[in-house]
This record gives structure tokens, C-alpha cells and sequence, in this order.
């Protein structure tokens, strides 16, 4: 029995919410009195799959093939599930990622398990096995019960704290029975940002909306990111009118996330939209209206001109940056 977490990969490198989960796995692990694998597809350098065990991976099983250098939620599916036979896992791990969200109702699918998508903190309970996850568009917190013999959980990115364990796990191959019709889809071309923190990944974010008056207004905005170290976002309407590219929607309907800051600037605060910031640990909002519904739910607010206070906030980081350089 143990714990097996599937560890995403972006051309051989692994990201933040890849630590999150087998720091997860293996915290889940220990409750469990179990040890963590981790799962590893595609083309990586042995002194980073070593590194896995940095964050709680006792082993390491590593795929390399071909037919898998491009993802596939079909085939891939099929890999881990088998991966999870072959290692009797009790539980099975994912980021709440696209990737992660793609391949978790597919595995529980083909393992007959019991799913919990988007958890947000190991078990309240082991016995029987319960997960905690938010609903009502993050308003609420609701306890979910698996009573399957595996399990499946997807933890939602930046709700659980990456924890050193220091291991020096046992990296084995792993060779799955790939089926020579898979995958029935093809990759014909991949399109990718470059230069940007990814929002998923991302400690403090910049967000914007239809206060900003038109795309020619963004310069301030990504300035005030630079400066920060920070992503940049948008509102739905923002992203629909073509102000903004889509990857930069967070919202409910768009990318869910939860830095340590979040800046809203003239944004109203929909509903909507808090659903997807919700889980931030500190919110600043910007607005011109003192009745935003968006002033309900932030730490600290500032009724202002956004064309009045960004510029005068990017003076003063500068000012800070410069006198602690």
C-alpha cells in the first residue's frame, strides 16, 4: 500500500504545484503509515527526479517513451492507473491543474475509486476518510467521504505548503503496457507564453478590469507586475472583449487561483470572479467606487482614480526597492 502522486513536467522542469502535491502525498502518506511514489512521464534529468525526494517521494517511477512526449489525457490516464495497480496504491494524487483536473476523473473512472476535486487540506478524518473542499463558488467549506478502497484526490494549487523532507528516493523505470491504437487524438501545434510567471504558480497577482478604459492602459498595470515579481490577470468581460488574452481570465469560469496577494484594480467584484481569488491569502482592491462589492471581500481597499494610484504605488516600490537595494 502507499500513496502515489502524479508529478507534472513542463519540458523536463517541475513547477511549484508539482512540490505542493508530493509534499501533500507524503504528509497523507505518513497519516496513513505508508511511503510516497512518485510518478514521472516524460524526458527528465536523473538529478531532478532525484530532487522529488526533496519534498517527500520515497521512490520514483520514471517513464520514458516515445508515444508519450506530448500529453494525452487518454493515454496517460491508462499509465498511471496502471502504475497505481502495480504500486497498490491506497490513495492517488493530482495538482487541481488542467492537466491534473483532466486525468483525475478519468483515473478514478478506470480504478473505480471515490474522487474529491480541488481539496484543499489533508484528511479531517482517515477513518472514515474524509477531504475538505470549498463550494458555493467558494463561499463554503463542505467535508467529502470516500468509502472506496483507492482514492483519489486533486489538490487545488497554493493550498498546501511545500515541505522539505530531505529523502533520497529509489528512482526505478517504469515500462506501461501502451496500447498501439493510443492516443486517438494528435498534437499538431502547441502554443506557450514565454517570460511570464504562470498565474498558477504565481505568489502575487495583478488583475485588471473594464476600469482600465481600454487595452492601451495595461502599461501600468504589467509595470506594477514587474516590480512585484507578480502575474498579471483579468476580469471575464476584459478577457472577452479582447483587452486581454484568455489565459489571464481568473474567475469561475477562467483559471481558479490562490497567491499570497492579489490586486484587483477596477474590478467590481462580481461573484463570479471572487469565486476564483477567493482562496487568496491577502486581497487589495482598487476602485473609484466606494460601493464595489468587491470592498466586501478584500483585506484592505482604496477608493481612488486606478490612472491616480498605480502610478503614485509604482513610485513608492521603486522608492522602497531602491533605498533596500
Amino acid at each position: 500500500m502507499g500513496v502515489l502522486v502524479f508529478t507534472e513536467n513542463w519540458e523536463g522542469k517541475f513547477k511549484k504545484s508539482t512540490f505542493e502535491a508530493i509534499s501533500y502525498g507524503n504528509e497523507l502518506a505518513k497519516k496513513l503509515s505508508v511511503k510516497t511514489t512518485a510518478l514521472v512521464i516524460g524526458e527528465v534529468a536523473d538529478a531532478d527526479l532525484k530532487s522529488l525526494g526533496k519534498f517527500g517521494a520515497s521512490k520514483v517511477l520514471h517513464v520514458k517513451n516515445s508515444k508519450l512526449n506530448s500529453f494525452s489525457a487518454q493515454v496517460y490516464s491508462s499509465v498511471v492507473s496502471e502504475a497505481a495497480v502495480n504500486e497498490s496504491a491506497a490513495v492517488v494524487v493530482f495538482s487541481n491543474t488542467y492537466s491534473g483536473k483532466n486525468l483525475a476523473g478519468r483515473v478514478s473512472a478506470k480504478l473505480k475509486a471515490g474522487l474529491v476535486a480541488g481539496a484543499i487540506g489533508l484528511p479531517v478524518s482517515t477513518s472514515p476518510f474524509t477531504v475538505q473542499k470549498k463550494c458555493f463558488s467558494g463561499k463554503g467549506l463542505t467535508d467529502t467521504t470516500i468509502n472506496t478502497g483507492v482514492k483519489v484526490i486533486s489538490l487545488t494549487p497554493n493550498s498546501f505548503q511545500i515541505i522539505n523532507s530531505g529523502i533520497d528516493p529509489e528512482v526505478v523505470a517504469f515500462s506501461p503496457q501502451i496500447k498501439e491504437s493510443l492516443p486517438s487524438t494528435s498534437v499538431k501545434e502547441v502554443k506557450k507564453t514565454s517570460g511570464k510567471i504562470p498565474l498558477t504558480e504565481a505568489d502575487c497577482v495583478v488583475s485588471a478590469g473594464r476600469g482600465l478604459k481600454g487595452p492601451e492602459n495595461w502599461g501600468m498595470i504589467e509595470e506594477l507586475a514587474n516590480l512585484l515579481g507578480a502575474a498579471t490577470a483579468c476580469s471575464k468581460p476584459v478577457a472577452d472583449i479582447g483587452w486581454r488574452p484568455h489565459h489571464e481570465h481568473v474567475g469561475q469560469t477562467g483559471i481558479t487561483i490562490g497567491p499570497d496577494l492579489y490586486i484587483a484594480v477596477g474590478i467590481s467584484g462580481a461573484i463570479q470572479h471572487l469565486a476564483g481569488v477567493s482562496s487568496s491569502k491577502v486581497i487589495v482592491v482598487i476602485n473609484s467606487d466606494p460601493e464595489a462589492p468587491f470592498f466586501k471581500a478584500a483585506d484592505y481597499g482604496i477608493v481612488g482614480d486606478a490612472f491616480e494610484v498605480i502610478p503614485r504605488l509604482i513610485q513608492s516600490v521603486k522608492t522602497f526597492k531602491s533605498s533596500h537595494s
